[in-house]
């Protein structure tokens, strides 16, 4: 059987009903390397897709994409200078989200010698599809998307962007609520499930922590029985699941009864650790070249789905110690001997306390800026004392930033911290930071995505303490 080829005969198949009309002046035989709905991030041979926003709309934009190099573009309605803006075919139809989505299951239909490796869970999926992704290309031709592609609009992106050549794709499912990985399931089908963990991420929009388990769970009722359910055994919630799956499980974690486990952990701080990794009875030492123990979880992860997929205990200890991916905390350091640990793409509870025990690992005054958690609903109080108690046995100063933070530092401060601070901006950080550390200092910076407390670390770095430029 010939490889499947994603070209213009091939959308206008798979659309089928959908497509009201084709115009554009490029032929049938017109090949797409994937899909981009923003202009500015189109590809040479992207198709273009025009999805209405709420300020802005995405046909606007349609003739600028293929000024960029989209060879295709799948609307909603004609689009005025699109044709002269170059060559491109042209799909038209009622609903381009819903086109999209059935488009990327399609494509993925048609890719019958890729297996999907499918991971979710509160915290740490995109770390883990890139450690998963590092140790199963040792032995598979593997994609796996860099960015958290994990939503009903990216994980159809994500399949369009796979190859024929393709045997294994690592892809994330996220949800808000009960449903959302059920319908992801039906477009990527998964032979491999991943769950992390349950926390209260989303708690807000998801209900209460059974709506999460039940949501998560989702990924492991989709497998087919002869796929894998890799579930951590350390995680109440993630053991619940075992029940539910058609697949043959497998435990990792520190528990007793793993079967994919992980014992004698010895870390070397920003070096990374090493441990023993087990499997029926054979054990393996192993160094991980990535900083913080908390990661423990995540390697065993991998592991576990590397073994499932055939991989032996002496190769996927090898891959492991051979590990070089790029993780969300970033160790930076600053002039004068201080060390920056750049956590701040998102937190919650579960990576805001990972993030303080890889702070108590390493050496020198402990400081840390931490910042609201957001999306916790009735939890957000107890939460961040929870992580206020932590900082507390951890940090020497604390600065808090936002107002659901202020009962973290609250928290810090009852458990017996006498350094606490709470500033109002992000300027504040800032000018707080640079009269408080000193050589030798390791500063924690972690806060939900919308404080942005990127701009503090990137402030940090161009100036020293003191003030003086670099």
């Amino acid at each position: 059987m010939s490889a499947p080829v994603l070209d213009a005969a091939f959308v206008t198949t798979a659309l089928g009903g959908r497509l009201r009309a084709r115009a554009g002046s490029a032929p049938d035989s017109t090949r797409f390397g994937g899909a981009a709905i923003d202009s500015r991030a189109v590809q040479p041979d992207d198709l273009f897709v025009a999805l209405p926003g709420e300020r802005v709309d995405g046909h606007a934009f349609a003739p600028y994409a293929v000024e960029a190099g989209a060879t295709g573009c799948l609307l909603t309605h004609e689009v005025r200078d699109i044709e002269s803006a170059g060559p491109a075919a042209l799909f038209l139809v009622d609903d381009t989200l819903a086109s999209l989505q059935h488009l990327g299951a399609a494509w993925r239909e048609a890719l019958v010698d890729t297996q999907v490796v499918g991971i979710t869970g509160s915290v740490g999926k995109t770390t883990t599809k890139a450690i998963v992704a590092s140790v199963l290309a040792t032995k598979y031709r593997v994609q796996a998307n860099p960015l958290n592609y994990n939503n009903e609009v990216s994980v159809p992106l994500c399949l369009l962007e796979l190859r024929p050549e393709t045997e294994r794709a690592v892809i994330e499912h996220g949800m808000y609520t009960t449903g959302e990985i059920a319908l992801l399931c039906r477009w990527t089908r998964p032979r491999i499930g991943v769950v992390l963990n349950v926390g209260p991420t989303h708690l807000e929009r998801a209900g209460s922590l059974e709506a999460i388990t039940q949501a998560k769970r989702e990924l492991i009722e989709a497998l087919p029985a002869d796929g894998a359910a890799v579930l951590n055994a350390d995680d109440d919630r993630v053991r619940s699941m075992a029940a539910h799956s058609p697949a043959p499980v497998w435990w990792f974690g520190t528990a007793e009864d793993a079967r994919v486990r992980g014992t004698d952990l010895a870390s070397d701080g920003a070096r990374g650790f090493d441990f023993t990794l087990h499997l029926d009875g054979a054990s393996r030492r192993v160094h991980v070249p990535l900083p913080g123990r908390h990661l423990l979880s995540n390697v065993l992860a991998a592991a576990a789905t590397a073994l499932a997929d055939g991989l032996t205990l002496d190769e996927v200890a090898a891959a492991i110690e051979a590990l070089d991916v790029p993780l969300r905390l970033n160790v930076i350091e600053l002039p004068g001997g201080i060390t920056v640990l750049d956590d701040t793409y998102n937190a919650q509870p579960a990576s805001t306390i990972a993030a303080l025990d890889l702070l108590d690992e390493m050496s020198g005054r402990h400081v840390a800026l931490l910042g609201d958690m957001r999306e916790l609903g009735d939890l957000s109080r107890v939460e961040h004392e929870r992580v206020g108690r932590r900082a507390a046995e951890v940090v020497a100063l604390l600065i808090t930033i936002g107002d659901e933070a202020r009962a973290l530092g609250e928290a810090a401060r009852a458990a017996g911290l006498g350094d606490v601070q709470h500033v109002d901006s992000r300027d504040a950080a800032i000018e707080a930071l640079r009269a408080r550390l000193a050589p030798g200092d390791v500063v924690l910076i972690k806060g939900s995505h919308a404080l942005g407390l990127e701009h503090v670390v990137t402030a940090l770095s161009e100036r020293t303490p003191d003030g003086d430029a670099r």
